[in-house]
């Protein structure tokens, strides 16, 4: 804590000052800025890769005298990790589904991981900070409905969830107070992020708003129902009296943000709406539309676990917002602070 380098949750805090006896006001006090960032280097860029512009991630490799920097292929094109294989299953429905599978080996690690439901894309920087830690966190990707209808199943650990009131304005909470009775869950946030509209490089179709959409030759890749995205686009929409039948490509549906950035870097589509971290991935142009809460939803009963006071201290550490924030722009500061 003395060296910067991470920042004890609410919870932690707590109990400082509960063993101390002291107020928690007396454990801390606030420095006028964080440590500064390293200071930007030259390296050689691996050759091959894609366009390069500003936001572009990078990997660092030292390769004899040569520190090279490689783009990370941003769309997985590798076998996906398993611990077993299906064998056959026959129950069907919307809830769990009994399966037999085959185990590749001793499944014991599995009782050790963290189960997260959710659709963003930085969920992966998160897991591969708790991986620092010899803590594993499975992701499972649903959007921000399906993911708190899991969490309520008791089929996950965590769920992620960027639902805005259209209402309120407010981020997660009237939905979350819905689906679970006071004092069975808590809302930590984990950051905000921009939504808005990606777009093709330079913006050729000269996209700025959603009313746009329904313009002749604009071709839009849409997200599923129950998607924050979805409902962005659809109170939108609404709002400017737009049906939805004037929108080309409503129905075209990609699951998940970077699978809608993805379809407008090839072509497929113009425009889909999503957040800037998966415009950057790509290389694409974006327009913002606001800037929402993306919370994680945990069981109370959950709260108490290792693995979750771990990653609950993971987002209080600086590399962890550091990288965040520099990949995709995300606003860290909230990170996890209790705001239900």
């Amino acid at each position: 804590m003395e060296a910067e380098s991470y920042v004890p949750n609410t919870l932690v805090a707590l109990r400082l000052a509960r063993v101390l006896e002291v107020p928690v006001e007396e454990l801390f006090r606030l420095e006028d800025a964080s440590p500064p960032p390293p200071p930007p280097k030259e390296v050689d860029l691996l050759p091959g890769g894609q366009a390069v512009e500003p936001g572009l991630p990078v990997q660092l490799c030292r390769v004899d005298k040569h520190t090279m920097g490689v783009s990370p292929t941003p769309v997985a094109w590798f076998l996906p990790p398993a611990d077993a294989v299906v064998v056959d299953s026959a129950q069907k429905g919307p809830g769990p589904r009994k399966a037999r599978v085959q185990v590749f080996q001793d499944t014991e690690q599995v009782g050790n991981r963290l189960l997260m439901a959710g659709c963003d894309p930085a969920m992966s920087v998160l897991a591969r900070h708790l991986q620092k830690s010899d803590m594993e966190l499975v992701l499972a990707h649903r959007n921000s409905s399906q993911a708190l209808d899991l969490l309520q199943l008791g089929c996950v650990h965590i769920a992620g969830s960027h639902l805005r009131d259209e209402t309120t304005g407010e981020s997660n909470l009237p939905q979350v107070r819905k689906l679970f009775p006071r004092g069975t869950a808590v809302v930590i946030a984990f950051a905000v992020w921009e939504e808005g509209i990606v777009v093709a490089h330079g913006n050729p179709k000269g996209v700025r708003e959603i009313a746009d959409f329904a313009r002749k030759g604009i071709v839009l890749v849409n997200r599923e129902p129950g998607s924050g995205s979805r409902s962005l686009l659809d109170a939108s929409l609404k709002r400017l009296g737009i049906p939805s039948s004037k929108v080309k490509g409503y129905d075209q549906v990609a699951h998940g943000h970077l699978p809608a950035a993805w379809q407008v870097r090839t072509g497929h589509a113009d425009c889909c709406v999503a957040t800037r971290a998966a415009a950057r991935v790509f290389g694409l142009d974006f327009v913002p539309l606001i800037s929402e809460r993306y919370d994680l939803v945990i069981r109370k009963q959950h709260l108490e676990l290792p693995a979750v006071q771990l990653l609950l201290d993971t987002l209080n550490r600086t590399a962890f917002r550091r990288e965040l924030e520099g990949l995709g722009g995300y606003d860290t500061s909230g990170a996890g602070k209790q705001v239900a």
